[in-house]
């Protein structure tokens, strides 16, 4: 939910200062859009990028494309736009990486992994650290917009209308794009699969 907890916050007022900038509004307006803003930095934290960094060029992002801003929605629905977008890009800018193999895992990760290849019940405590980081790894082979769409879909739980909302994608991109990206994790899983088993 894009809606701020301070609902006295002047948002309005706040704009115009930061339009004849007011420094002091600023500030008020990064601490007002903060918690927000962070929580989609970690929700979809490339890796090796430090959250408070990604933020700032969020921030940054903001400030110097203010007067772009029109009014049409909720200025947070913007804001929250911009900070999935700039998460998008950094993700594309790590693009590069090798393919995931079964030697990459660590112990725990290749564990879980065995353990659901061969159905096994008996799941360790550490099992849920170590099946999050798999997760984390074999979405980090798909491109950044699947990437996207699988984190807000399925992990969290977000409406087809909501990710729309966010990213300014269609309804139906989102859906196929969706049924795609499953599709190419379930072929990264069985080729994962495969290569343990050699």
């Amino acid at each position: 939910m894009l809606i701020m907890a301070d609902e006295t916050f002047d948002l309005a007022g706040c704009l115009d200062r930061v339009r004849l900038r007011d420094q002091a509004a600023s500030r008020a307006l990064v601490e007002h859009l903060y918690p927000m803003v962070i929580r989609i930095v970690r929700a979809r934290l490339p890796r090796r990028v430090a959250e408070e960094d990604l933020a700032q060029d969020i921030f940054l992002k903001m400030f110097t494309r203010l007067a772009q801003y029109q009014g049409v929605v909720p200025f947070s629905h913007w804001v929250s736009r911009i900070a999935v977008t700039t998460c998008i890009d950094q993700l594309r800018a790590q693009q590069r990486r090798p393919e995931l193999r079964w030697a990459d895992l660590s112990e725990s990760q290749a564990e879980v992994l065995d353990n659901v290849l061969t159905d096994t019940r008996d799941e360790a405590p550490n099992d849920t650290l170590a099946a999050h980081e798999l997760v984390n790894q074999l979405l980090s082979q798909l491109n950044p917009n699947d990437q996207t769409v699988i984190r807000m879909l399925d992990l969290e739980q977000k409406t087809i209308l909501e990710i729309s909302q966010l990213t300014g994608w269609g309804q139906s991109m989102i859906k196929v794009r969706a049924f795609r990206a499953r599709r190419k994790l379930q072929k990264l899983f069985q080729t994962l699969k495969e290569t343990g088993k050699s």
